[in-house]
Order: C-alpha cells, then structure tokens, then sequence
C-alpha cells in the first residue's frame, strides 16, 4: 500500500469520528461513533477473563469496525432504523470492503459476515457489547437528552443478545435497574414501575 492510500484511508475511518450518535456523554457531548467503539472495545478489555476461549484480537477489529456503515450513512438510532436503512448500510459497508487494498479485503469481509450471522462466541460478545455499551452511556448522560420512548427502551435494549452469558446478562440487569433509579431521582417514574426483564 502507497502511502497516499493508507492516508486516504485512515481520512475514511476518521470519519467516525465525526459522526454523532443519538447518545451524549456523561460531560455534556454528544458522542461519536468512535467513542462508542472505544468504549466497546474497553469493554471488551474488562470482560477477557470471562471467555478465555474467545479470539480477542478478533473482538477488538469487530469493535473497531462493527459501525464502519456509520461514517458513509451517518448513525441512525435503532428505535428509527428501517430495513432501507439496514440494506443500504451493507451495501456501503460492502462498497468500502472491496475497495480496501487486497491484503485486507477479505479478511474484512469475513469479519463482516461472521458479526452479521452471530454464529460465533466473538460475534456474540461483540453484539452483547454493543447494546450494553448504548444503554450504559444513556445512563450516564443527562435525562434532559433522552427522548421519552427510551425510559422503557433503556430498561430491555439488548435483553436477547446478553441471554448467552451469565455475566454480561447480569450486567444489562444492573444496567437496566439503573436506568430505573435514574427515572425514579428524576421524578419520571418509581423504581417499582420499571419493567425488568
């Protein structure tokens, strides 16, 4: 790879930077998706131990890359996001892939497809990770950022992809009885109107 091209393409994946999600940090940002994959793969970091089985090598490219769609369609909140919306993100995520030099394209696309099938403990992990992370960093924003749909929604986003594992199910229970006191201190709801799931 000539260096123009390296350089072109870390100005792709910088992109990520730049793109803003739904969420806001705990200081009053509003995030990016490349904080939101850091923060995933810290995540990830924090859980080795749990899956000593796991590739982590391969959780933290799947972390890094699993929103790369993001930085040519922007981010688009789940509770919005449309079947349009999903195949339209593949399909740039499958434009950029073959464009990517040939040492890396289809060790990228296999990376793509296996996070996509969710067949494999790293995929899982990587998905787990995902949600958690965005309930997570709700909980640590402001209420004033949040839209009233996601006082429910912050409580069960993600329940069927942490199912797998004790821990990381216990987690998202933490998570979600967190987002209950949040509620509750806010005057918003009771910690016993909250649903657990």
């Amino acid at each position: 790879m000539k260096p123009e091209e390296w350089i072109q393409l870390m100005e792709t994946t910088g992109r990520l930077k730049d793109m803003t999600r739904h969420s806001w940090t705990r200081g009053g940002r509003q995030e990016s998706v490349a904080d939101h994959s850091f923060h995933m793969a810290s995540m990830a970091y924090f859980v080795q131990n749990r899956f000593p089985e796991a590739d982590m090598k391969k959780i933290y490219e799947m972390c890094m890359l699993h929103d790369m769609g993001e930085a040519f369609t922007g981010d688009i909140p789940a509770f919005e996001k449309t079947k349009d919306h999903e195949a339209r993100e593949k399909e740039q995520i499958r434009r950029w892939v073959d464009s990517l030099p040939e040492a890396y394209r289809e060790k990228t696309r296999a990376l793509f497809e296996e996070m996509e099938a969710l067949e494999t403990p790293e995929a899982r992990i990587v998905k787990a990770l995902d949600k958690l992370e965005a309930v997570i960093q709700h909980n640590e924003a402001d209420l004033s950022t949040w839209l009233e749909l996601e006082y429910e929604l912050n409580q069960v986003y993600g329940a069927e992809y942490t199912k797998f594992d004790d821990f990381l199910e216990s987690v998202r229970r933490q998570a979600a009885a967190d987002t209950r006191k949040k509620l509750a201190q806010a005057g918003v709801c009771t910690e016993e109107e909250g649903r657990e799931v």
